[in-house]
């Protein structure tokens, strides 16, 4: 039934979405130039690596060093207003259709997380990542990564069709009141070191 409903609605979002993909395709290309797409490899069921796809936010600026500079001085003012509007994740409705991801589920996170997690953090990779989720409905990049853990396991214990249908009417609710979108003093959310030092930025 999950994964009927996801290919419906992914269909059906990226059929009725297509022009306003193509007007943000046509405004990276323009603000930022090539690629239009931000690619990166992330777990997904049981840590089985995919290939997520968003649109891209950040320009490629280095300092003279050639280091690369950091989130906040990046992020474009049009890669802003994508992640404001979380209009960026929207290419991962492909995920949804390839089978790689569900509408609704814990985040994809970063590959070298897996060995960071505790047991219990862990079983967030038992259901499939989403585009939306639990822990983006109650509260996002706002709150700490213990308790985005513990919101993405509880999913993972008490999912289900009526759960999904509401966390995605939730979710409307969030982009619109912008909720929860970084942390304080950060582009988006600092690293996950582990469940004892959280303190280097992500991208």
């Amino acid at each position: 039934m999950k994964r009927l409903y996801d290919l419906i609605i992914a269909y059906t979002a990226f059929f009725v979405l297509s022009p306003l993909l193509l007007v943000i395709a046509i405004g990276i290309f323009i603000t930022m130039g090539r690629p239009i797409f931000f690619r990166q490899t992330r777990p997904g069921l049981y840590g089985k690596p995919f290939r997520l796809i968003k649109f891209r936010t950040m320009n490629r600026s280095y300092d003279e060093q050639g280091a690369k500079l950091a989130d906040s001085e990046r992020l474009t003012p049009f890669g802003n207003f994508l992640r404001s509007n979380s209009f960026d994740e929207l290419p991962e409705l492909i995920n949804v259709i390839k089978g790689d991801m569900s509408l609704v589920g814990p985040r994809p996170l970063l590959m070298q997380y897996l060995d960071r997690y505790s047991h219990k953090q862990a079983r967030r990779h038992e259901v499939k990542p989403g585009i939306t989720g639990w822990a983006q409905v109650n509260g996002r990049n706002s709150i700490s990564w213990a308790d985005k853990f513990e919101l993405d396991v509880w999913y993972v214990d008490n999912c289900s069709v009526s759960l999904d249908l509401k966390i995605i009417a939730m979710t409307f609710r969030s982009v619109l009141t912008q909720e929860g979108i970084n942390q304080k003093g950060e582009a988006t959310v600092k690293y996950f070191q582990g469940n004892s030092n959280n303190n280097t930025p992500i991208e």
